[in-house]
């Protein structure tokens, strides 16, 4: 395969412009910072031997990030991250985070996000990608291949739980 410098360059604009709203949807599927990692990077490296194949049917950040959640939900499939997984769940209880990582993580999520990551994946979805990404329903439809009734009425569940549990934690 050859490689072009203006695949190059587009893919490094691509990154730049996008790179962050990628790792940020893949950390909010996954809540994992590692497997955010690995999954935005194997988003743009999908994005770079697919260039050819993007159809200009939606923008480049809705295409973008139905990559990044297809390549999250194959990630969550694969028996690597049921291992991963497990293993951090067993680390949960016999070790403690660094006090770096506990700085790291109470400043880069404040509570109403915390609340979010706390939805139902489906709800979590929606929100995220509206508020976050602010990407339009019919672009949030095409994201998670549902119809644009569908993430109208998960919004709506989906504020109803943050209401109540905003309510819970007064």
């Amino acid at each position: 395969m050859v490689e072009s410098d203006d695949n190059k360059g587009l893919l490094n604009e691509l990154m730049t412009a996008y790179g962050k709203d990628v790792w940020n949807y893949a950390y909010s599927i996954t809540r994992k910072w590692d497997l955010a990692d690995d999954i935005t990077q194997e988003v743009f490296i999908k994005v770079y031997r697919n260039m050819h194949a993007f159809r200009r049917d939606a923008s480049v950040k809705t295409w973008l990030l139905t990559i990044t959640r297809n390549t999250a939900i194959d990630f969550q499939r694969s028996s690597f991250f049921r291992r991963v997984t497990l293993s951090d769940v067993v680390e949960e209880y016999g070790e403690r985070h660094s006090v770096e990582h506990d700085v790291v993580e109470n400043s880069v999520v404040n509570d109403m996000w915390r609340m979010v990551l706390e939805l139902p994946k489906k709800y979590r979805e929606v929100i995220i990608l509206f508020a976050h990404n602010q990407l339009s329903l019919k672009e949030i439809a095409q994201v998670l291949d549902v119809t644009e009734g569908t993430v109208k009425s998960r919004m709506f569940h989906a504020r109803q739980k943050l209401s109540k549990m905003r309510e819970a934690k007064r």
